[in-house]
């Protein structure tokens, strides 16, 4: 066998990497493909990634004449991945999420390492923030990147590293770890309860409620529980996030249905407590640390992760 020569080993490696760039889609059809499949719709997706409805269909289009196959499907819910576009999503997610912390690692200047989180409203005010502090000191390497919204946030970018999610744990083709030892339980402030005492759940009855939408147990349910019923019962306040009616009942405006968790800093301060003992707490699954499985080995995604389980396991329990 002869050896190449410089000019055909030149020819050679720059015939490979013509076909390999041909064979790597553009990664505005990539970015725009994601944002589709989560969101099932064009026009959603459009909005998000600040593009004409027509701009991301054409990228959809030359992505699929790429890989020669189709990738979505209308049904009544929407736009729905094909069993190509979903295993096309899986492959991709990760790849996207390894370019740019590869990216982000070669732009570096610094020894600091840069954690990237974002997380539900609620908790990021009440539970994450008073603990910066902890976290620092157990962490001084790393620099937290905060970020709160209501939506959940996609992974495909690499930018976030984790979400701190609140609902029901249904989230596909990522790690989820809920956090333990969360109960929902009326709360009110001391002086509230000073100036109306509650003895039995039935008094509530008769108190001023806080109504917030945001809790996996509401006011009928925890009723219900106790066997009161409180079909016809009305609300002095409604809130569509917790930390609001959690700070309304500190003020001694009311009784709030809300989590442990949340309030944890509250009660600690005194400025909350529990109305009843833990009997009349129900315990909930509701918030969860939610990361792509490449990211379960990170140092400091694990780091984070030890953190927050420490910081659970100093909590005070319930009374």
């Amino acid at each position: 066998m002869t050896a190449l020569t410089a000019c055909e080993q030149g020819g050679f490696i720059q015939q490979h990497l013509k076909e390999l760039t041909m064979r790597i889609p553009p990664v505005k059809a990539i970015i725009a493909f994601e944002s589709v499949a989560r969101t099932k719709s064009v026009n959603r997706a459009s909005e998000e990634l600040g593009l004409t409805a027509s701009a991301v269909s054409h990228q959809i289009s030359n992505l699929e004449a790429i890989i020669g196959q189709s990738l979505f499907y209308r049904s009544g819910r929407g736009l729905m991945l094909t069993p190509t576009g979903e295993r096309y999503l899986s492959d991709v997610t990760g790849s996207l999420a390894d370019l740019s912390r590869a990216t982000e690692r070669a732009s570096s200047r610094t020894d600091v390492e840069i954690l990237r989180v974002h997380s539900s409203p609620s908790f990021g005010l009440m539970w994450l923030l008073p603990r910066l502090e902890s976290f620092q000191e157990a962490n001084g390497d790393i620099q937290l990147n905060l970020a709160c919204s209501f939506e959940d946030v996609s992974f495909t970018s690499g930018y976030y590293d984790l979400d701190l999610r609140h609902g029901y744990a249904n989230w596909r083709d990522l790690e989820v770890r809920t956090l333990r030892g969360e109960f929902i339980a009326p709360l009110a402030s001391p002086k509230y309860l000073e100036l109306h005492p509650v003895n039995t759940p039935e008094d509530l009855l008769e108190h001023r409620l806080i109504y917030s939408e945001t809790p996996l147990v509401q006011w009928k349910q925890w009723f219900g529980r106790t066997g009161v019923s409180a079909a016809h019962k009305t609300f002095d306040f409604s809130f569509d996030r917790s930390y609001m009616s959690l700070e309304t009942a500190a003020l001694g405006l009311g009784i709030a249905l809300e989590s442990l968790m949340l309030a944890s800093v509250r009660i600690k301060e005194g400025a909350l407590v529990p109305v009843f003992d833990r009997t009349h707490a129900v315990e909930v699954g509701a918030h969860h640390l939610v990361y792509p499985p490449q990211n379960a080995e990170l140092p400091r995604v694990t780091r984070f992760i030890a953190w927050i389980e420490r910081e659970i396991d100093r909590m005070d329990r319930p009374a």
